[in-house]
């Protein structure tokens, strides 16, 4: 009995603390802030926008071309993730017609409907309201130069 009580213990100490938000959750809901006035580009952003992009440190450019060297080599899972990849780099990017062009790819290649292709111009620039407030296009500008 006694080797149960120390659960018991460790969890009246965790009731006690505070509960902390994980960062994807805080930039959720930053990203819930900016579209509260537009809750379909929230849906259409929720599943397609990268909250941090500038860790991939690639264009969408040089994504797409490995997704199109998937598709030479007849890997289509490859090359529908990577066009899922590009086209969230081009919605941090801020380019409407590749954002339009590497979902389309990606939305062929897998056979989902994503709302980003009904209101593309909307999302991206809810997306760009998101990046200024995280100070993420002045990075932006800095990995596209190097």
């Amino acid at each position: 009995m006694q080797f149960f009580n120390r659960f018991r213990r460790r969890k009246k100490r965790e009731e006690g603390l505070p509960k902390k938000e994980s960062s994807s959750s805080i930039e959720e809901t930053d990203l819930k802030k900016i579209c509260s006035d537009d809750h379909e580009s929230y849906e259409a952003l929720f599943d397609t926008m990268l909250l941090s992009p500038q860790s991939m440190g690639s264009t969408s450019d040089e994504v797409a071309e490995k997704a199109e060297e998937y598709m030479r080599k007849g890997d289509t899972v490859g090359a529908a993730v990577n066009y899922r990849i590009a086209g969230s780099l081009a919605i941090y990017e801020g380019d409407i017609n590749k954002v339009k062009k590497y979902f389309s790819k990606y939305s062929e290649l897998t056979g989902k409907k994503l709302k980003i292709l009904e209101i593309p111009e909307r999302a991206v620039k809810k997306a760009r309201e998101y990046y200024e407030a995280k100070g993420l296009y002045g990075q932006r500008d800095k990995a596209t130069a190097g």
